[in-house]
Protein backbone atom coordinates (compact mmCIF):
# COMPACT_ATOMS: atom_id res chain seq x y z
CA UNK A 1 0.00 0.00 0.00
CA UNK A 2 1.64 3.18 -1.10
CA UNK A 3 1.60 6.64 1.53
CA UNK A 4 -0.76 7.85 -0.50
CA UNK A 5 -3.40 5.30 -0.39
CA UNK A 6 -2.92 4.60 3.41
CA UNK A 7 -3.94 7.93 4.40
CA UNK A 8 -6.89 7.92 1.69
CA UNK A 9 -7.24 4.88 3.70
CA UNK A 10 -6.78 6.57 7.22
CA UNK A 11 -9.44 9.81 6.22
CA UNK A 12 -12.25 7.20 6.13
CA UNK A 13 -11.28 5.30 9.40
CA UNK A 14 -9.55 4.09 12.09
CA UNK A 15 -8.98 1.27 15.01
CA UNK A 16 -10.52 3.24 17.18
CA UNK A 17 -13.62 3.43 15.52
CA UNK A 18 -14.21 0.26 13.63
CA UNK A 19 -15.23 -1.79 16.74
CA UNK A 20 -11.92 -4.04 16.62
CA UNK A 21 -11.24 -6.70 19.04
CA UNK A 22 -10.24 -4.07 22.31
CA UNK A 23 -6.24 -4.12 22.92
CA UNK A 24 -4.87 -7.48 24.39
CA UNK A 25 -7.62 -9.80 22.96
CA UNK A 26 -7.65 -11.68 19.90
CA UNK A 27 -10.19 -13.29 17.49
CA UNK A 28 -12.19 -16.55 17.69
CA UNK A 29 -10.27 -19.38 18.02
CA UNK A 30 -6.62 -20.72 18.51
CA UNK A 31 -4.53 -18.29 20.10
CA UNK A 32 -1.20 -18.24 19.36
CA UNK A 33 0.83 -18.62 22.65
CA UNK A 34 2.32 -15.56 24.35
CA UNK A 35 1.42 -13.15 22.20
CA UNK A 36 -0.97 -10.00 22.81
CA UNK A 37 -1.79 -6.63 21.55
CA UNK A 38 0.38 -4.87 24.01
CA UNK A 39 3.30 -7.03 23.23
CA UNK A 40 2.54 -6.61 19.74
CA UNK A 41 2.50 -2.67 20.05
CA UNK A 42 5.85 -2.96 21.81
CA UNK A 43 8.12 -4.47 19.78
CA UNK A 44 6.09 -2.53 17.17
CA UNK A 45 7.35 0.85 18.52
CA UNK A 46 10.79 -0.74 18.89
CA UNK A 47 11.46 -1.64 15.65
CA UNK A 48 10.11 1.83 14.81
CA UNK A 49 12.43 3.61 16.94
CA UNK A 50 15.60 1.24 15.84
CA UNK A 51 14.78 1.02 11.88
CA UNK A 52 12.47 3.72 10.78
CA UNK A 53 8.67 3.59 9.41
CA UNK A 54 10.79 2.97 6.00
CA UNK A 55 11.92 -0.78 6.78
CA UNK A 56 9.01 -1.53 9.18
CA UNK A 57 6.78 -4.67 8.10
CA UNK A 58 4.78 -6.86 9.81
CA UNK A 59 7.04 -9.77 8.66
CA UNK A 60 10.13 -7.69 10.15
CA UNK A 61 7.86 -7.51 12.79
CA UNK A 62 7.09 -11.77 13.28
CA UNK A 63 10.50 -12.31 13.11
CA UNK A 64 10.97 -10.07 15.56
CA UNK A 65 8.34 -11.73 17.91
CA UNK A 66 9.75 -15.37 16.73
CA UNK A 67 6.47 -16.00 15.39
CA UNK A 68 4.71 -16.26 11.43
CA UNK A 69 3.45 -13.20 10.44
CA UNK A 70 -0.20 -14.54 10.35
CA UNK A 71 0.22 -15.25 14.01
CA UNK A 72 -0.07 -10.82 14.33
CA UNK A 73 -2.91 -10.77 12.26
CA UNK A 74 -4.85 -12.22 15.32
CA UNK A 75 -4.82 -9.18 16.71
CA UNK A 76 -4.89 -6.74 14.33
CA UNK A 77 -6.27 -6.65 10.59
CA UNK A 78 -3.47 -4.57 9.19
CA UNK A 79 -0.33 -2.95 9.51
CA UNK A 80 -2.28 0.55 9.65
CA UNK A 81 -4.06 -0.58 12.47
CA UNK A 82 -0.81 -1.33 13.96
CA UNK A 83 0.98 2.18 13.47
CA UNK A 84 -2.04 3.53 14.58
CA UNK A 85 -1.94 1.75 17.79
CA UNK A 86 1.37 2.12 18.09
CA UNK A 87 1.42 5.82 17.56
CA UNK A 88 -0.80 6.58 20.26
CA UNK A 89 0.73 4.49 22.67
CA UNK A 90 3.98 6.26 22.62
CA UNK A 91 1.72 9.46 23.04
CA UNK A 92 1.19 8.01 26.73
CA UNK A 93 4.32 9.03 27.29
CA UNK A 94 3.80 12.80 27.11
CA UNK A 95 3.21 14.48 30.42
CA UNK A 96 0.37 16.38 30.82
CA UNK A 97 0.08 19.68 33.09
CA UNK A 98 -3.18 20.30 35.30
CA UNK A 99 -4.85 23.11 33.61
CA UNK A 100 -7.74 22.63 35.74
CA UNK A 101 -5.94 23.36 39.42
CA UNK A 102 -4.01 26.88 37.84
CA UNK A 103 -5.48 28.43 34.88
CA UNK A 104 -3.63 31.41 35.53
CA UNK A 105 -0.56 29.78 34.74
CA UNK A 106 -1.33 29.11 31.01
CA UNK A 107 2.47 30.21 30.18
CA UNK A 108 4.22 27.38 32.08
CA UNK A 109 1.14 24.96 30.80
CA UNK A 110 1.72 26.08 26.74
CA UNK A 111 5.76 25.66 27.61
CA UNK A 112 5.04 22.31 29.37
CA UNK A 113 3.00 21.05 26.84
CA UNK A 114 5.36 22.31 23.53
CA UNK A 115 8.18 20.65 25.44
CA UNK A 116 7.12 17.35 26.01
CA UNK A 117 5.76 17.27 22.41
CA UNK A 118 9.12 18.19 20.74
CA UNK A 119 10.81 15.62 23.09
CA UNK A 120 8.10 13.06 21.61
CA UNK A 121 8.79 14.47 17.73
CA UNK A 122 12.55 13.81 18.72
CA UNK A 123 12.70 10.45 20.24
CA UNK A 124 9.93 8.78 17.66
CA UNK A 125 11.13 10.57 14.52
CA UNK A 126 8.47 8.11 12.53
CA UNK A 127 5.69 9.72 14.74
CA UNK A 128 5.76 12.66 12.30
CA UNK A 129 5.15 11.38 9.55
CA UNK A 130 2.10 9.23 11.00
CA UNK A 131 0.61 11.93 12.25
CA UNK A 132 -0.72 13.47 9.26
CA UNK A 133 -1.64 10.14 7.82
CA UNK A 134 -5.04 9.12 10.69
CA UNK A 135 -7.07 11.03 12.75
CA UNK A 136 -5.21 10.66 15.83
CA UNK A 137 -8.10 9.93 18.13
CA UNK A 138 -6.57 7.17 20.40
CA UNK A 139 -7.44 7.74 24.17
CA UNK A 140 -3.38 9.41 24.66
CA UNK A 141 -4.01 11.54 21.56
CA UNK A 142 -7.23 12.57 22.64
CA UNK A 143 -5.79 13.45 25.95
CA UNK A 144 -3.26 15.65 24.59
CA UNK A 145 -5.23 17.61 22.76
CA UNK A 146 -7.92 18.16 25.30
CA UNK A 147 -5.22 19.18 27.77
CA UNK A 148 -3.57 21.78 24.77
CA UNK A 149 -7.60 23.52 24.57
CA UNK A 150 -7.78 24.02 28.11
CA UNK A 151 -4.51 25.51 28.32
CA UNK A 152 -5.25 28.28 25.14
CA UNK A 153 -8.65 28.75 26.45
CA UNK A 154 -6.89 29.27 30.05
CA UNK A 155 -5.63 32.15 28.14
CA UNK A 156 -8.23 34.50 27.83
CA UNK A 157 -8.47 34.54 24.02
CA UNK A 158 -12.02 34.63 22.48
CA UNK A 159 -13.02 31.23 20.52
CA UNK A 160 -12.21 33.00 17.23
CA UNK A 161 -8.88 32.88 18.30
CA UNK A 162 -7.89 29.99 20.13
CA UNK A 163 -7.37 27.55 17.08
CA UNK A 164 -5.02 30.19 15.35
CA UNK A 165 -3.52 29.95 18.74
CA UNK A 166 -3.34 26.06 19.01
CA UNK A 167 -1.96 26.14 15.43
CA UNK A 168 1.12 28.81 15.68
CA UNK A 169 2.54 26.64 18.86
CA UNK A 170 1.82 23.05 17.92
CA UNK A 171 2.40 23.82 14.12
CA UNK A 172 5.73 25.38 15.59
CA UNK A 173 6.15 22.76 17.80
CA UNK A 174 5.81 19.50 14.98
CA UNK A 175 7.64 21.53 11.96
CA UNK A 176 10.89 21.79 15.10
CA UNK A 177 10.93 18.40 16.46
CA UNK A 178 10.60 17.00 13.05
CA UNK A 179 13.79 18.87 11.48
CA UNK A 180 15.58 18.18 14.76
CA UNK A 181 14.50 14.55 14.57
CA UNK A 182 15.48 14.61 11.10
CA UNK A 183 19.07 16.07 11.78
CA UNK A 184 19.45 13.36 14.86
CA UNK A 185 18.68 10.58 12.01
CA UNK A 186 21.35 11.90 9.67
CA UNK A 187 23.98 12.31 12.82
CA UNK A 188 23.44 8.69 13.59
CA UNK A 189 23.55 7.53 10.10
CA UNK A 190 27.12 9.21 9.34
CA UNK A 191 28.02 7.57 12.57
CA UNK A 192 28.83 11.13 14.34
CA UNK A 193 27.70 13.15 17.08
CA UNK A 194 25.75 16.36 16.85
CA UNK A 195 28.74 18.43 17.42
CA UNK A 196 30.84 16.92 14.93
CA UNK A 197 28.01 16.54 12.13
CA UNK A 198 27.24 20.42 12.71
CA UNK A 199 31.09 21.21 12.75
CA UNK A 200 31.70 19.41 9.35
CA UNK A 201 28.96 19.92 7.78
CA UNK A 202 29.11 24.18 7.98
CA UNK A 203 33.30 23.76 7.66
CA UNK A 204 32.10 22.24 4.15
CA UNK A 205 29.71 24.75 3.07
CA UNK A 206 31.53 27.70 4.54
CA UNK A 207 34.53 26.92 2.65
CA UNK A 208 32.66 25.96 -0.58
CA UNK A 209 30.08 28.39 -0.62
CA UNK A 210 32.27 31.48 1.12
CA UNK A 211 30.65 33.57 -1.26
CA UNK A 212 27.18 33.17 -0.95
CA UNK A 213 25.54 35.85 0.46
CA UNK A 214 22.72 33.44 2.24
CA UNK A 215 26.28 31.42 3.48
CA UNK A 216 27.54 35.02 4.87
CA UNK A 217 24.41 35.63 6.38
CA UNK A 218 23.68 32.59 8.59
CA UNK A 219 27.71 32.63 9.36
CA UNK A 220 27.03 36.46 11.34
CA UNK A 221 23.85 34.28 12.68
CA UNK A 222 25.54 32.09 14.23
CA UNK A 223 28.39 34.42 15.59
CA UNK A 224 25.96 35.80 16.82
CA UNK A 225 24.42 32.85 19.33
CA UNK A 226 28.22 32.27 21.38
CA UNK A 227 30.09 29.48 21.93
CA UNK A 228 27.78 26.02 22.86
CA UNK A 229 26.87 22.62 22.05
CA UNK A 230 24.47 21.99 19.00
CA UNK A 231 22.14 20.65 21.42
CA UNK A 232 22.44 24.09 23.31
CA UNK A 233 21.91 25.87 20.12
CA UNK A 234 18.77 23.55 19.66
CA UNK A 235 17.30 24.16 23.37
CA UNK A 236 17.84 28.06 23.06
CA UNK A 237 15.97 28.27 19.37
CA UNK A 238 13.07 26.35 20.69
CA UNK A 239 12.57 28.67 24.01
CA UNK A 240 13.25 31.83 21.85
CA UNK A 241 10.59 30.89 19.26
CA UNK A 242 8.29 29.88 22.01
CA UNK A 243 8.71 32.52 23.90
CA UNK A 244 7.91 35.47 21.18
CA UNK A 245 4.94 33.25 20.26
CA UNK A 246 3.42 33.62 23.85
CA UNK A 247 4.56 37.35 23.80
CA UNK A 248 2.16 36.80 20.32
CA UNK A 249 -0.79 35.76 22.56
CA UNK A 250 -0.29 38.10 25.25
CA UNK A 251 -0.29 41.18 22.78
CA UNK A 252 -4.43 39.50 21.52
CA UNK A 253 -5.22 39.92 25.11
CA UNK A 254 -5.01 43.38 25.38
CA UNK A 255 -8.93 45.24 26.27
CA UNK A 256 -8.49 47.31 23.14
CA UNK A 257 -7.84 44.39 20.89
CA UNK A 258 -10.71 42.07 22.09
CA UNK A 259 -12.55 44.96 22.41
CA UNK A 260 -12.49 45.08 18.83
CA UNK A 261 -13.22 40.78 18.65
CA UNK A 262 -17.13 40.44 19.23
CA UNK A 263 -17.86 40.35 15.69
CA UNK A 264 -15.49 37.61 14.96
CA UNK A 265 -15.85 35.92 17.72
CA UNK A 266 -18.91 35.08 17.12
CA UNK A 267 -18.80 33.87 13.73
CA UNK A 268 -15.06 31.75 14.47
CA UNK A 269 -17.57 29.64 17.10
CA UNK A 270 -19.44 28.46 14.54
CA UNK A 271 -16.32 27.55 12.33
CA UNK A 272 -14.32 26.75 14.79
CA UNK A 273 -11.76 23.26 13.37
CA UNK A 274 -14.00 19.83 14.81
CA UNK A 275 -12.05 18.47 17.97
CA UNK A 276 -9.82 15.15 16.47
CA UNK A 277 -6.85 15.50 14.61
CA UNK A 278 -6.76 18.94 14.11
CA UNK A 279 -7.35 19.85 17.36
CA UNK A 280 -3.58 19.53 18.13
CA UNK A 281 -2.85 21.57 14.64
CA UNK A 282 -0.23 18.95 13.49
CA UNK A 283 -0.98 16.97 10.50
CA UNK A 284 1.79 16.54 8.36
CA UNK A 285 -0.03 18.50 5.32
CA UNK A 286 -0.33 21.65 6.78
CA UNK A 287 2.63 21.67 9.04
CA UNK A 288 5.60 24.10 8.29
CA UNK A 289 8.84 22.59 6.59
Amino acid sequence: MTKADRAGRAARTSVWLEGKAPRGTSRKGAQPSGLDRDRITEATIRLLDAEGLAKFSMRRLATELNVTAMSVYWYVDTKDDLLELALDRVAEEVRLPDTEAAPDAWREQLRELAAEYRDLLVRHPWVSPLIGEFLNIGPNWLAFSLAIQKAVRNTGLTPYRQNGAIAAVFQFVYGFGTIEGHFLARCAAAGMTQDEYFRDAVGTVNEELASNEAVRSAAELMESRGEGTVSEMWARDFTIALDLMIAGIESMLDPAVLAGDGEHGERGAAGETPAGGATTGVTEEESPR
